[in-house]
């Protein structure tokens, strides 16, 4: 006869195995990993703790009362990642279908507040049908009070979700609080009312992958921030992503070794065209001045008139916002002011020194932009950089126009330095429309409207399409070579390395939403 503890321990052997090897298996053949089988991959080796292993539901209803299995659908605990520590769960969907019991919401609440007591990042494996229905409203509360932590854990700790199965109705929600949301290709989608409820309400026929899959939010909505080809892939961008913030926002990142050489790049010197209304690709302006294979690109597939992502800077790790002159000549619309606020949020809020990068003909035109709130949708990124109490920089390499000259990290929003090369045109709008309002009657008057619009389109951009005058007035700090210009900013940023701002005392802002 068996003892109590051999028993327990065959009870817990089960519960590791998601409830049974049958359900474990056809998990396999869906060609995802067990929550289990994610735990042990994402932290090092023989670093997990679990937490709660032993908790079942506590629902009678339903014929429940006999269906427990030990964990109750997640996997619960901490462990290290690089050494660093983390708290993680995990929900297994080989019980109940993932869903959020009680007793599971429980768990997860347990792990977020000890991850916000100690200061150290929460990782969150999602992969759930949802609310477990035989509950009822205790299920939906418990979604409840996970959302209430992810918004007290917010700027506090960074909060990362995973994506790895179903995420659909409440459960969308917490994923959406947090800083970075990955997707697994093909096996996993978020939505808010699924295909069935869609047909029924709109009768629009739509699959779960066009809906709510992850080519869908990366593309189209911008909900999620990076996408994975599988779970293992997924599972390394956020080792990736972790690499480059700190643990809390009560630190910094840890510099990487760096020895400073003369850092002069000289593939920089000719990559913004002659002609400037030619294109180039601001990642080859990135790829110039960042660490070796450092830039880690964030929301790479939406908006991308405007490229964000981290990278190292003599081994610091510094957030990057840069307008892409390759996608609607890198100007500012709604959805780039969003990402871009976005992003420059999070990394004052864990203390990550922003580079902005300006090459910005204004804000798109257009009855679409206007109606879908350019205005408002463009604040929330001015705002954000106003508020950014971080180190901040900013290279002007061609155009900084009109109004988006102000929003995108100027002198007169609290930049701390400014550089511009010698390419850099900062003025109202471009040479042309400019001529033609101030000009308009010499132009009129002339005997060849052409010949003499181009005689002051030519002495406007003399006069105000280049650095010098912004640099007289002391909105640019330097005009720099391009190829020097990793050289300054590394040497910029650790000269703000001691930076400190005190803020207003007030409650909050009211940033635009």
């Amino acid at each position: 006869m068996k003892s109590k503890i051999e028993e327990l321990q065959h009870k817990l052997t089960e519960a590791k195995l998601g409830g049974g090897q049958q359900r474990t298996d056809r998990h396999h053949q869906k060609g995802k990993l067990t929550a289990r089988e994610r735990i042990d991959y994402f932290l090092d080796e023989g670093s997990f703790e679990e937490v709660g292993i032993l908790v079942t539901h506590r629902t009678t209803d339903f014929g429940m009362e006999n269906q427990k299995f030990y964990g109750d659908g997640v996997v619960t605990g901490y462990g290290t990642v690089n050494g660093r520590l983390v708290y993680v769960f995990a929900q297994d969907f080989t019980v109940f279908g993932g869903s959020l019991s009680e007793t599971h919401a429980e768990k997860i609440c347990k792990i977020m507040d000890l991850a916000v007591k100690v200061g150290a990042p929460l990782i969150g494996l999602n992969d759930s049908g949802g609310a477990r229905i035989q509950e009822g409203v205790r299920s939906l509360g418990g979604y409840a009070d996970i959302f209430y932590r992810n918004v007290q854990a917010s700027g506090v700790i960074p909060q990362i979700s995973a994506i790895m199965g179903p995420c659909a109705g409440g459960a969308v929600y917490s994923p959406a609080m947090t800083d970075f949301t990955v997707m697994v290709e093909n096996s996993s989608y978020m939505f808010v009312t699924g295909p069935n409820v869609v047909k029924t309400v709109t009768n629009e026929e739509v699959t779960s992958e066009e809906l709510g899959g992850a080519s869908t939010h990366a593309t189209k909505s911008g909900v999620t921030h990076l996408t994975a080809a599988n779970d293992v892939q997924c599972l390394e961008d956020i080792k990736t992503l972790l690499s480059y913030m700190p643990q809390n926002n009560q630190e910094t990142t840890a510099k990487l070794p760096f020895e400073l050489g003369d850092e002069i790049r000289e593939e920089l010197a000719n990559i913004v065209p002659d002609n400037a209304n030619k294109p180039y690709d601001m990642r080859a302006v990135i790829d110039g001045i960042a660490d070796a294979d450092s830039f880690f690109e964030i929301h790479k597939d939406y908006a991308d008139n405007i490229v964000v992502g981290f990278a190292r800077l003599g081994g610091r790790s510094v957030g990057i916002v840069a307008n892409q002159p390759m996608s609607l000549a890198g100007c500012l619309d709604v959805n780039s002011s969003k990402k871009a606020a976005r992003f420059t949020r999070f990394c004052d809020c864990f203390n990550i020194p922003l580079l902005v990068l300006v090459d910005v003909p204004g804000f798109l035109p257009g009855t679409d932009q206007e109606w879908n709130a350019i205005i408002t949708n463009g604040a929330k990124l001015l705002y954000a950089l106003s508020e950014a109490t971080v180190p901040r920089v900013s290279v002007i390499t061609r155009k900084a126009y009109g109004g988006a000259y102000d929003v995108m990290n100027s002198k007169h929003i609290g930049a701390d330095m400014n550089f511009a090369w010698p390419s850099a045109e900062i003025a109202v709008m471009g040479a042309k429309g400019a001529s033609e309002i101030i000009f308009k009657k010499e132009i009129a008057e002339a005997d060849d409207h052409e010949a003499k619009l181009a005689e002051k389109e030519a002495e406007y951009a003399d006069k105000f399409a280049n650095p010098y005058r912004a640099a007289e007035r002391g909105f640019v700090d330097e005009v720099i070579l391009p190829q020097n210009t990793r050289r300054k900013l590394i040497k910029a940023f650790a000269m703000l390395e001691g930076k400190k701002v005190e803020r207003p005392n007030r409650k909050h802002g009211n940033i635009p939403l």
